[in-house]
């Protein structure tokens, strides 16, 4: 089966829109950031929608919006960027079945550390204590994914060229015939 889509998880600040942007730009496909797609339909930052709705409202707006895109026409092809706990969710695991998804792996104080400095609001972040317990308890469900990259230390374009190793998406249709 030809891959339409690649679905990037893991913890916050593992870099998934990073790695979502970059590597849907060497493919040449489309780039879906889910929560972007959420606070779009929702009218409401992801934060708000945590104050107003608390989690579990916004874990039902999450699932929507993912339904949504996996019914949409997918006549582009697309990488995209699932929110930290997304794939946690059984419904949503259930649903991204067919298609394979990739967990962007590194420790837990690495995470910490990004979250300290990419300027994004985390409404689950707390402290570091919080952040590593959490991390802890999803950590299970990310090994879930289709394949695991380690992302300490790497730069985008080493991330994407394992990516599309594991999942055998160097070059175009074109390419293949050429070789």
């Amino acid at each position: 089966m030809e891959v339409r889509a690649v679905f990037l998880v893991g913890f916050m600040a593992s870099g998934k829109s990073s790695v979502g942007q970059e590597l849907a730009r060497r493919l040449d496909w489309d780039f879906v950031d889910l929560d972007a797609r959420i606070e779009s339909r929702e009218q409401q930052t992801i934060p708000d929608i945590f104050r107003d709705r608390g989690e579990p409202g916004f874990r039902l707006a999450e699932t929507s919006a993912l339904r949504d895109l996996l019914t949409e026409s997918l006549q582009r092809n697309r990488v995209v960027a699932l929110g930290g706990g997304a794939f946690v969710q059984e419904r949503n695991r259930e649903l991204l079945r067919q298609w394979p998804s990739v967990f962007l792996e590194a420790s837990a104080s690495e995470l910490w550390q990004r979250s300290l400095t990419d300027g994004v609001e985390r409404p689950l972040r707390g402290d570091p204590e919080q952040f590593a317990q959490l991390y802890a308890e999803r950590l299970p469900f990310y090994r879930q994914a289709s394949v695991a990259v380690e992302t300490t230390g790497k730069q985008l374009a080493s991330i994407c060229v394992e990516i599309e190793g594991a999942l055998q998406l160097r070059g175009t249709p074109e390419d293949a015939g050429s070789g």
